[in-house]
């Protein structure tokens, strides 16, 4: 079974969108589920309208790896496929082409490639163009993953949920993580979605310094 668990916040365009790509893929995911970040727009509309259950974190409680975990606890999937709401499968084999990686059953989690919009920032245009290549990847040591476009087993997951107290880069340090205890991380190019805003939202200093504590911590645990 799999199950898919999109983070949003006032997202109702994007969403909708989104949710339409991942009803005609040609591998269907059994389960959707929004957890949402104190959206006041019509972003819980849209998730119930289609289908989907809706989980509330609200700003005081929320970090990126606690939402997740928060979905994923819900989630009755052997694979959870891990995806924001911005972010559209550029086609209708996005899903199957995360899940095929699955039959080795080393592999802890795969993400796929993302792709700028015409009208994305050149900023953004040329971070994802220069961060996800067209090359299929097995990593055993290299600890990128980014959860915007990813997929995991909830068997490892069990053991090594996300960490809640970083406000940002839990899917690095979870990757560190299930890398050390000898899993693998795979980069499938071929599972592309389109990233409106890219990875670093251009030139946000607060995100930026953010991203660097992290890595400072990830490098002192052996990174």
């Amino acid at each position: 079974m799999i199950s898919v668990v999109i983070r949003a916040k006032n997202e109702a365009s994007w969403l909708r969108r989104c949710l339409t790509a991942l009803s005609l893929q040609s591998v269907r995911p059994e389960e959707v589920v929004i957890v949402d970040n104190q959206s006041w727009d019509s972003t819980q509309s849209v998730a119930k309208e289609s289908g989907c259950q809706v989980i509330n974190i609200d700003d005081a409680e929320f970090t990126h790896g606690r939402a997740l975990n928060r979905g994923i606890s819900t989630c009755s999937g052997d694979l959870v496929a891990l995806l924001s709401a911005h972010c559209i499968p550029v086609n209708d084999r996005w899903l199957e082409r995360l899940v095929a990686n699955f039959a080795d059953p080393v592999v802890a989690g795969v993400y796929g490639r993302q792709e700028p919009l015409p009208d994305s920032h050149d900023f953004d245009k040329r971070d994802l163009w220069t961060t996800f290549g067209v090359e299929r990847r097995i990593q055993r040591r290299d600890p990128f993953f980014h959860n915007a476009n990813a997929t995991i087993r909830r068997s490892v997951w069990e053991k090594h949920p996300f960490n809640e107290a970083l406000f940002g880069l839990e899917d690095r340090v979870w990757a560190q993580e299930v890398l050390a205890a000898k899993h693998v991380i795979v980069y499938e190019p071929a599972a592309s979605v389109y990233h409106y805003h890219g990875i670093h939202q251009g030139r946000d200093e607060r995100r930026a310094q953010r991203v660097v504590r992290v890595i400072e911590l990830m490098q002192q645990n052996g990174y």
